[in-house]
């Protein structure tokens, strides 16, 4: 995989499947086009600057991040303003200065030619492997980039407004699809030569990239992608900001542009794919032993004993069969399973597809939380943590109990995303998440 000048053609080969439609490009199948990317220099100590999702961060992660080092990615990503009104605006403005500086002095540099980068993450024998690249924008409709879950207008709106500031895309999104050519190839040996980064964040998982600028090998993966479709594992929010930042641009006469794609990272689900954990629920002010003789007459109710590691294993061992959860304190446990089939039919919407219906999200949302135990589902009502640790403590702080999943499997995901549904919000974790820093796509340079 040299790196040779005239990856700019490629780009062009990458592209040549795109008709128009309101002056705005829509690709007629999966493209994912090089670019230059802007990296931090030889200089910098990667392993003190890359960061994790801006979504996945909460305040203290914040500041520790920022501590480690003045350079690190999450100045941009979750920018602070220095400055006494500390506005949101002025946020923004804060990363598009902080930005400029650091291409000005240097922490920042564009690569020469542009590129599609192999991007390896390896932890405890896992490695996940795939592809970043200029991922082509296509509304749901089109059927080729396929979201399952809804959004939310206030995280579009933030991000929305950091990217008009920076004018750059900060972090790729994480898409999955179902590979075994061209692309998948390129990928599988990878490891064939020396990368181009290799970095052990502190968490331990180490990253590593490849450019791949070879026209020929380019063209080939262009030509692999186009009669595919991707699922979108995370980023929703994010890639509805690309569509939207697109829109404005056009609306504002600014034609087509490097706002015609988005940074994405894709990744043959087959082959060096994501694991999928389960995003846990929250129900404060509802004791666990309450939620447990509420649900009695809907479910098949079981107090557990043993150990917290003890019900998740019956959770696991329960959810082979059909839809299973575990509602629990931390201190005391009681699986529910086997839902009452006629209450679950009533309560499930019959328009929606089989894909969707037998999701153990959709029996926790629709079925469990809004008809069993009467709840609104929405933020404050019911809170997600992404491990049980995390759901158990904020479960105890609230008063409430945990509400603990197994995870949707990726073949469930992809059939409700094919179907054209969405899943309730925060439905998986697909692990591990790209990290940020590693490049970034200013469409300036792009």
């Amino acid at each position: 995989m040299p790196a040779i000048a005239g990856g700019a053609t490629v780009r062009c080969a990458a592209m040549d499947n795109v008709r128009s439609e309101n002056g705005i490009p829509r690709p007629e199948g999966l493209v994912l086009a090089p670019f230059r990317a802007l990296r931090y220099g030889r200089g910098v100590d990667l392993a003190a600057v890359l960061a994790p999702p801006y979504d996945v961060i909460d305040e203290a992660e914040r500041d520790e991040l920022a501590r480690r080092s003045p350079v690190n990615v999450v100045r941009l990503t979750l920018p602070r303003a220095d400055r006494s009104e500390g506005s949101p605006e002025a946020a923004y403005a804060s990363a598009r200065e902080t930005l400029a500086a650091w291409r000005a002095d240097g922490t920042l540099a564009v690569d020469d030619t542009p590129a599609v980068y192999v991007y390896e993450e390896r932890s405890d024998g896992q490695v996940q492997r795939g592809l970043i690249g200029a991922l082509g924008l296509t509304p749901a409709e089109d059927g080729i980039v396929l979201p399952h879950e809804n959004t939310m207008a206030g995280p579009v709106a933030d991000r929305l407004a950091l990217m008009a500031a920076v004018e750059a895309d900060l972090e790729p999104i994480f898409l999955v699809y179902d590979g075994g050519g061209a692309a998948s190839r390129l990928v599988a040996g990878a490891d064939e030569r020396e990368p181009d980064v290799e970095v052990t964040t502190a968490d331990g998982i180490t990253h590593r990239l490849w450019a791949v600028t070879d026209p020929g090998v380019l063209a080939e993966v262009a030509d692999d992608l186009r009669g595919r479709r991707a699922v979108i594992a995370d980023g929703h929010h994010r890639y509805a900001t690309f569509l939207r930042y697109q829109a404005d641009r056009h609306d504002a006469g600014d034609g087509a542009g490097a706002w015609d794609l988005g940074l994405a990272f894709l990744v043959d689900g087959s082959a060096f794919g994501p694991q999928v954990h389960a995003i846990h629920r929250v129900i404060p002010g509802l004791p666990a032993g309450e939620a447990a003789r509420r649900a009695e007459g809907a479910f098949r109710v079981r107090e557990l004993e043993g150990s917290l590691d003890d019900a998740l294993a019956e959770l696991a061992k329960a959810g082979v069969d059909g839809t299973a959860f575990v509602v629990t304190d931390g201190s005391a446990s009681w699986l529910l399973s086997e839902p009452a089939a006629e209450q679950l039919a009533a309560a499930l919407p019959a328009e929606r597809s089989e894909a969707f219906r037998r999701l153990d999200v959709t029996v926790a949302h629709l079925f469990l939380i809004r008809s069993v135990w009467g709840l609104e589902d929405r933020e404050g009502v019911v809170d997600y943590r992404h491990d049980v640790p995390a759901a158990l403590e904020a479960a105890r702080a609230s008063g409430g109990c945990a509400l603990l999943l197994n995870p949707t499997p990726v073949a469930d995901v992809a059939a409700v995303a094919a179907a054209g549904e969405r899943m309730p919000r925060k439905s998986t974790l697909f692990v591990p998440k790209p990290a940020t820093g590693l490049v970034i796509r200013a469409f300036a340079d792009a």
